[in-house]
């Protein structure tokens, strides 16, 4: 049994955010393939944070720019630690180098947030995504990490794309893993409440995730009005977990724009609804929501940013529109038409089924995941960049920790 150490930078909300979502998945995978599973992190545990115990997993509570760390690491012991995201690998990278050199380190990206900050900035100056947004100080710590350690998960073809094509960055240290999910028989689909059970709109996301935020007010500015317009007794429910007062504000029942606040059930809320909308203008990944449409039988309207690397060039489940005018008729056309909405929803199946198997992809990210610990000196040699960083970062980070940590005494 190998032992592997996860260090999170939180701990994972998987009714929240699809980040959690995706750790759960990883998790649950090592636990079938009988890895031993400790998980570490500074953050403080919430009322949404999953419960680990369930797993039987031993959580530890660990301290920044602490010296603690390097004896719990050293007596842990892991053959495998894995980062859960760029900051939590600068963090303590170095301080596992150190102590633990023959583990093996992997950084999950969970999405490129270089990239989703440069689409963001480039959103707000109203440009084309370039590099003169794509080469920014996030890209040069997020790529310095991915360098430094030996696996890097990549959750989408476009990010794989970019990483290759334009930063110019060998393939052996990145590994594309995806959502992992069971296959779902299409006639399963006969089993949730139909057209005609359903109604209202949906929308959800965790509102700290800018990308949600600026859709909600999107929609309330520009296309829910719209679509209200043309179906003035349906309503737009908007899910979502720490939904702050600015959030709340914007709850107008009168016009059909209800904020509901978390959802307790995601299952649930998303049976009970006709239609999805997920008008993304900017963002990076793999969308969570859009896959809960497609597992629960919601067809969906998204943005090309929405559905980007989602859907393996199949048939989406309802409509892909940028322009919010097409956007508007597009829905209102799903939500009333019984056929065009059947066929979205069994297009949902399958795409779940063809770009999502856990059988297909989990099998390959374990595959090279024992190739390359099997071949770690060899591996690192052929990555001088990464063998670089790493030396320059344990010289710099390390006594920086180290006089944080000294002050902190004082």
């Amino acid at each position: 049994m190998k032992n592997i150490l996860i260090i999170g930078f939180v701990w994972p909300e998987p009714d929240s955010t699809a980040a959690g979502n995706r750790m759960l998945q990883l998790i649950e995978l090592f636990l079938e393939n009988n890895y031993n599973i400790s998980f570490a992190s500074t953050a403080s545990k919430t009322d949404k944070s999953y419960n680990f115990d369930k797993l039987k997993i031993q959580t530890f509570d660990i301290e920044l720019n602490n010296s603690n760390f390097d004896l719990f690491v050293k007596k842990l012991n892991p053959d495998i630690v894995l980062f859960d995201r760029y900051l939590t690998e600068e963090q303590f990278g170095w301080r596992v180098a150190e102590n633990c050199p023959n583990a093996l380190r992997i950084l999950d990206t969970e999405d490129l947030h270089f990239l989703r900050y440069a689409r963001q900035e480039a959103f707000k100056k109203d440009k084309e995504l370039s590099l003169e947004f794509l080469i920014n100080d996030i890209t040069k710590r997020e790529i310095a990490s991915i360098y430094r350690c030996d696996l890097s998960l990549i959750i989408s073809t476009f990010e794989m794309k970019l990483l290759v094509d334009t930063f110019k960055m060998n393939e052996s240290i990145l590994c594309y893993i995806l959502f992992l999910l069971d296959y779902v028989d299409l006639n399963t689909i006969h089993n949730f409440p139909t057209f005609n059970e359903r109604e209202h709109f949906i929308t959800i996301g965790n509102f700290k995730h800018k990308p949600n935020w600026s859709s909600v007010i999107y929609l309330k500015e520009v296309i829910w009005p719209l679509i209200r317009n043309k179906l003035p007794n349906v309503d737009l429910h908007i899910y979502g977990a720490y939904a702050s007062e600015e959030i709340l504000q914007l709850h107008k029942k009168n016009e059909g724009f209800i904020i509901k606040g978390w959802a307790k059930n995601v299952e649930q809320v998303f049976k009970k609804a006709k239609v999805c909308l997920a008008p993304l203008q900017f963002g990076a990944g793999l969308k969570g929501k859009l896959i809960d449409a497609m597992l629960y039988g919601t067809p969906s309207i998204t943005t090309s940013i929405g559905a980007e690397a989602m859907h393996c060039e199949l048939l989406w489940n309802g409509f892909i529109e940028d322009d919010p005018e097409n956007f508007a008729l597009k829905a209102v056309e799903l939500y009333t038409n019984k056929k065009k909405w059947e066929e979205s929803q069994t297009n949902g199946v399958k795409i779940i089924n063809h770009c999502y198997s856990k059988n297909t992809y989990g099998v390959t990210f374990l595959n090279k995941l024992e190739t390359t610990k099997s071949n770690l000196e060899k591996h690192r040699l052929n990555n001088f960049t990464g063998l670089m960083l790493t030396h320059h970062t344990l010289k710099s980070t390390k006594y920086m920790s180290k006089w944080i940590e000294e002050k902190n005494k004082n």
